[in-house]
């Protein structure tokens, strides 16, 4: 957060203050007159606005993605080498919810939602509460951008 301090004509007042709400998130606007009168002296807490996700589509986010035969197989070998009542890693979690994810999608657009569809944003919430608890967005958006940053990070 930081101060903004604005001397302007009393005729742009508020075409000032909408340039700064729009360029920034903003608390109230506080208006005072400078001491010959003249002008108008604005006040006003500010934060920059934070940037929207980028949100990849399921062909972006995957497409250089190993098969799901691949993924299938990476998950079962990963729990059947884990002890038990081991904690897993982000890792396995992003994977799994991205496996989940892209087995729903093979699914014929329009069909009734069912077990896959339960299942993969299952896996997306508990991986979105696991990373950032008190972010709310699309769960399976959220995967997949995670997905396809984590390819680009070991690629």
């Amino acid at each position: 957060m930081f101060e903004i301090r604005v001397i302007c004509d009393p005729a742009d007042t508020d075409r000032v203050t909408t340039a700064l709400t729009t360029a920034f998130t903003t608390g109230d606007v506080r208006r005072y007159p400078t001491r010959d009168g003249k002008r108008t002296r604005l006040y006003l807490t500010a934060g920059h606005r934070p940037t929207p996700p980028v949100w990849p589509t399921p062909e972006q986010a995957y497409a250089n993605a190993p098969s799901i035969n691949s993924e299938i197989g990476w998950t079962a070998r990963f729990l059947a080498d884990a002890e038990c009542f081991t904690e897993l890693d982000r890792e396995f979690y992003l994977r799994k919810a991205a496996l989940l994810d892209r087995i729903d999608l093979l699914d014929e657009p329009g069909a009734t939602d069912g077990d896959a569809t339960e299942t993969a944003c299952a896996a997306a919430v508990f991986l979105l509460d696991m990373d950032q608890p008190d972010v709310i967005c699309d769960p399976r958006a959220y995967v997949r951008q995670q997905y396809a940053l984590t390819l680009t990070d070991h690629q």
